[in-house]
């Protein structure tokens, strides 16, 4: 049986504050765009040092998921009060992960049905309204992890981990790709297709509990370090 976990490592909050680093740095989306297309610039420098600085004061209060000094959830399922900075940086969380992923997917298809590449107008257009929307539906608690109360964790917990592992083996894939294959038609659609069904693919094995933090979760467990 594995044993309950009632204080955070100090390794352990600090293997959780890069997480958050990152998850916030990259929610500008046309920066993250310029980012990856041109590197660094003022721009996102200023961004980092802000994220940095913000999250850093965030952790030391123990005021980001993980990083707390001991776990807030202790039993899957019970009903507490999901304090604030949760549901902020898991909503941020669940706007990077759908906007990132379905702007990719429409600039993709685009490609394929058009002959031309789009994405930086997409992203210019698109990623905004759409991070919004999402930020909108998380201050109102529509979004797994981010409602009013922990009761749901123990699912909820689930459909996060398994976005987080979809859209993690899928973004990297479609770099790689994009740097490997030629510009050409053909080139398109093999992105699309891998992009696609990676997500489909990790998405199903996720469902059935094969990836870490994705199994099911029995009533009233105990939190623990898995």
């Amino acid at each position: 049986m594995k044993k309950f976990r009632e204080r955070n490592k100090i390794a352990y909050r600090l293997a959780h504050w890069p997480i958050w680093i990152f998850v916030f740095f990259i929610a500008p989306g046309p920066l993250t765009f310029d980012l990856i297309e041109h590197g660094f610039d003022r721009r996102a420098l200023i961004w980092l040092a802000v994220v940095l600085c913000v999250t850093g004061i965030a952790g030391l209060r123990g005021r980001l998921p993980g990083v707390e000094p001991k776990p807030y959830i202790l039993r899957f399922t019970e009903d507490k009060p999901n304090p604030l900075y949760r549901r902020v940086c898991y909503t941020v969380a669940w706007s990077d992960l759908i906007s990132f992923a379905v702007l990719n997917l429409v600039g993709l298809a685009y490609a394929v049905a058009t002959g031309s590449w789009r994405l930086r107008q997409i992203y210019d257009h698109a990623y905004f309204p759409l991070a919004i929307a999402l930020w909108i539906l998380g201050a109102l608690g529509f979004l797994p992890r981010v409602r009013s109360s922990t009761k749901g964790e123990g699912t909820e917990r689930r459909y996060f981990y398994g976005a987080v592992w979809a859209v993690c083996a899928a973004e990297p894939m479609l770099g790689v790709l994009w740097k490997l294959l030629p510009r050409s038609h053909a080139a398109d659609i093999v992105k699309l297709a891998a992009f696609a069904g990676i997500l489909a693919i990790v998405a199903f094995i996720s469902s059935l509990g094969r990836l870490p933090r994705t199994r099911v979760i029995a009533p009233g467990e105990w939190a623990v370090s898995d």
